[in-house]
């Protein structure tokens, strides 16, 4: 679901949550790994819609973030 702050990684259990922030603009969102993915080498998150417009990336795409593993 694009409408909620959700991340695919490709090993991470499902449910764990990570604190993602824009490297550049200093803006971070919690999300919550519910899918697999993404299947590009060089990306190591595929963020959901609403993760993207928290963060201030909706049009970019790509962008370099620092991620945090919460418990």
């Amino acid at each position: 679901d694009s409408n909620k702050v959700t991340t695919a990684h490709k090993t991470l259990p499902f449910g764990t949550k990570l604190k993602i922030t824009n490297t550049k603009s200093g803006k971070s969102t919690i999300v919550t790994v519910n899918d697999r993915g993404p299947f590009v080498k060089s990306r190591v998150l595929d963020i959901s819609s609403a993760a993207a417009q928290e963060l201030g990336v909706i049009n970019r795409g790509i962008f370099t973030a620092e991620i945090e593993i919460l418990d």
